[in-house]
């Protein structure tokens, strides 16, 4: 009896943490990327400041989460979808579409920098320094992360992209002219001619009836 009622406690035990780590988050994070070491290589050494990896391995990222770069200019921080891009550790070979470089074009020797990156794409993302020529990613600056559904995209990561822009029109694209065709007939001009014809034709039955009844008199004089 004793036995039975630890299996049964040690089965339910599993059940309720089965059912935790499968609950779906209540709330969007922040992750501060390395915790409190930052995302920072030493040229020197050719060491990173943590290991993104082991980092990356111990959060849950879901869509509409932020990922925080506490960094300065001396990194970049790359982002892309694209497998061979990050394994390249450059750009180079990179589409539009799928990599976004956010401080590559810093010009300022180790400025201090905080970047937020949005986690907006379900699936495999991928993170990476491409400075010194790519040596910081080869040494271990980067990292990749698995971005669950959670609580979807909220709606300030939602929105539709904006219309194209469209010039306004110039005096030169107005509409042009309308041309009257010949016999004077313009827009409109025909249905007014119908019901022109109309009222003629029936006041001169209406005439010739008055007449025949004898409800007219026609003097000549």
């Amino acid at each position: 009896m004793r036995l039975a009622t630890v299996l049964h406690l040690a089965i339910i035990a599993v059940l309720i943490t089965a059912a935790t780590s499968q609950a779906p988050p209540i709330r969007y994070i922040n992750h501060t990327v390395g915790d409190n070491a930052g995302w920072f290589f030493n040229s020197t050494t050719n060491t990173t400041a943590a290991n993104y990896s082991s980092w990356a391995a111990s959060q849950t990222f879901n869509l509409g989460d932020y990922l925080i770069f506490r960094t300065s200019s001396n990194q970049t921080v790359i982002q892309t979808y694209n497998l061979t891009t990050f394994k390249n550790c450059s750009i180079d070979q990179s589409s539009d579409n799928d990599t976004v470089v956010y401080n590559g074009g810093n010009t300022v020797f180790d400025q201090a920098l905080t970047i937020p990156v949005p986690l907006t794409i379900q699936g495999p993302n991928y993170f990476f320094s491409d400075a010194n020529d790519g040596i910081q990613c080869q040494y271990g600056l980067a990292f990749e992360i698995n971005v669950n559904r959670g609580l979807g995209l909220p709606p300030s990561l939602n929105q539709p992209p904006p219309p194209p822009y469209r010039e306004p029109p110039g005096p030169d694209s107005a509409s042009p002219p309308i041309t009257i065709p010949a016999g004077g007939k313009g827009l409109g001009n025909e249905g007014f001619k119908n019901g022109l014809s109309v009222h003629v034709i029936a006041c001169v039955v209406l005439f010739a009836l008055l007449a025949v009844n004898g409800g007219i008199g026609v003097v000549f004089s």
